[in-house]
């Protein structure tokens, strides 16, 4: 995952914050080649705007998929939103592992991907705010 600032990512997250009226508090793209962008506490909504337009405008723009996560002080509450739109049954923290269950085999699947490659996406992204986290797991 690149973790660099480059001119290339500053161009990016100016022309995200012109178009969403939104602050950023990262931009990267990530092991999928997904670009995705981490917005203040609060400022989700308005970043994806109404029915989405902001995201499908941005998509177009960059010709590439974007993710759009909300960042929260709180760690589990930071994983809730990084796995977004798939809703656990249950996620807990103990020992800097975070557990998360799942309701069914296709939202576990999901959450997991191709060779584990969306799980250890996400903890990277989570490592780079919660330093103290060592594994996210699916049960």
């Amino acid at each position: 995952m690149e973790n660099k600032i480059t001119g290339e990512t500053l161009k990016l997250m100016s022309l995200f914050e012109s178009i969403t009226r939104t602050r950023l508090k990262d931009c990267f793209v990530d092991n999928n080649q997904m670009l995705t962008f981490i917005v203040v506490q609060g400022d989700i909504g308005k970043a994806i705007g109404k029915d989405a337009s902001n995201v499908k405008r941005l998509e177009t723009m960059l010709n590439r998929k974007i993710k759009i996560v909300e960042f929260n002080s709180e760690l589990l509450g930071f994983i809730r939103n990084i796995i977004y739109p798939i809703r656990p049954r249950n996620i807990t923290y103990d020992a800097n592992i975070i557990n998360i269950e799942t309701q069914d085999s296709k939202s576990r699947g999901l959450l997991i991907g191709r060779n584990a490659s969306n799980l250890r996406n996400y903890e990277e992204i989570a490592k780079k705010y919660y330093s103290e986290l060592k594994e996210i797991k699916v049960i």
